[in-house]
């Protein structure tokens, strides 16, 4: 598999992360924490795809700050990002129930910080014309095609 294939491939699990958060809060009680364990699910795809697209084999690890760090040896603007990493780092772990107490605040903060953080990815990839939103727009629609033929 090439490269842009494997950082579309994080980008895409990471898309799919930061979906979930947001569809759970549909959900009643709001289950806060796996809300915030997806958030950071999403940065965290996104940085080690962003080091995979730039040959760097990112380490088996949760440690978001430490990944954030990696990617500032490459391109120190990542700089921005050390303060969002630090706020989802905590939640990268397997949350379990009562070890931490977390606020709707909290868990609105690690979306918004998600998604910054996968922003800023994306405008750094500089892949417009190899990964782009309208990737998933074209698959999404289709799926949606094929799924009209089946029936």
């Amino acid at each position: 598999m090439d490269k842009v294939n494997i950082v579309k491939g994080w980008l895409d699990f990471a898309n799919k992360d930061i979906s979930c958060a947001k569809h759970l809060l549909g959900m009643r009680p709001v289950p806060l924490e796996i809300i915030c364990y997806h958030s950071e699910q999403a940065a965290e795809e996104a940085v080690k795809g962003f080091l995979i697209y730039h040959n760097v084999e990112p380490p088996r690890t949760y440690d978001l700050e430490m990944l954030c760090r990696m990617c500032m040896d490459i391109d120190n603007t990542f700089d921005k990002l050390i303060e969002p990493c630090g706020r989802l780092a905590r939640y990268g772990e397997q949350i379990y129930p009562l070890e931490m107490q977390i606020s709707h605040n909290d868990m609105r903060t690690a979306i918004a910080d998600a998604d910054h953080v996968m922003e800023f990815v994306l405008q750094r990839l500089q892949l417009a014309e190899e990964i782009s939103p309208d990737d998933d727009r074209q698959k999404d629609q289709q799926e949606k095609t094929a799924g009209q033929q089946l029936t």
